[in-house]
């Protein structure tokens, strides 16, 4: 593991998910509004265009976006991981079909503008804008899961691994989901970052936060106005959004580059517990 890389991105990804978590605690009652867009006056990073204190703001605003995008990614995966799997394990030809292709329709579709049809329709809260990046994320999820899990399940260890009568959970996650770990932990920083814009290109947009709410896309959104004369306000939630992104990549490069164990030791392995049950 390359310790630069990790340090780095762990200190991107602490400072904002630590103003995530910990900020709503130590943001403390709200104080009287002052003018719109001003420096000083006891507010350490100036107000925002309401007169609210920015410093309070980002410390509320950092929750909703970093939940949202967490549960929207945990969400894809928990659906494109058995799909994936199971589409490129199954030796039905019909069934990989009946499960690939609606995929490819909802893939054809640009995720935002997904979400704003959606949003056209009924206005999601944050739960429902979790589960719609979900879904728009499930197909390309799923499709990469299936590339990795199917050159694995090509290999003569899986084969193998039928032969001795093994179930398909072993077979699918001892060996084939674990072998796919490292395409899908690169995967999912490149995902994460992905959902992370899109959740916060929603909430600019003003879909499933409230137009005033504490929230670091929105106050990006609605402070821009003022951006040559408070510039704080549009920067540091600018920058704590793109910190968090960049320090889970370089979290997962740096994860990525540890020694693979030999796929032929794996095989070796097979074999020698073959070998063991046979009479």
């Amino acid at each position: 593991m390359a310790p630069g890389r990790f340090v780095l991105g762990a200190v991107l990804v602490c400072v904002p998910l630590v103003l995530a978590l910990c900020g709503p605690w130590f943001a403390g009652a709200p104080g009287p509004r002052a003018a719109s867009f001003t420096l000083g006056d006891g507010h350490l990073l100036g107000t925002d265009f309401v007169g609210r204190d920015v410093g309070r703001q980002v410390l509320l605003g950092g929750r909703p976006v970093v939940v949202v995008a967490v549960t929207a990614t945990a969400l894809a995966y928990l659906v494109a991981l058995p799909v994936g799997l199971i589409g490129a394990l199954t030796h039905r030809r019909w069934l990989e079909d009946a499960l690939m292709r609606p995929l490819d329709v909802l893939l054809a579709v640009p995720s935002l503008l997904m979400i704003l049809l959606v949003a056209t329709v009924f206005s999601p809260g944050p739960a429902g804008l979790a589960l719609l990046v979900a879904l728009v994320n499930v197909p390309d999820a799923a499709r990469i899961v299936r590339a990795a899990a199917a050159d694995v399940a090509a290999r003569p260890a899986v084969e193998a691994l039928r032969m001795q009568g093994e179930s398909w959970w072993r077979v699918a996650v001892g060996h084939v989901g674990r072998s796919i770990l490292r395409p899908l932990a690169a995967d999912a920083g490149v995902r994460l970052t992905g959902v992370l814009y899109l959740v916060a290109t929603a909430a600019f947009l003003g879909i499933g936060v409230a137009p005033d709410a504490a929230d670091w896309a929105v106050m990006v959104d609605r402070n821009r106005t003022g951006l040559f004369v408070q510039p704080w306000a549009v920067v540091v939630p600018a920058l704590l959004i793109v910190a968090l992104t960049m320090g889970c990549n370089l979290l997962c490069d740096a994860a990525l580059t540890r020694t693979r164990v030999p796929v032929h030791a794996d095989v070796r392995g097979v074999g020698t517990r073959m070998e063991e049950r046979r009479p």
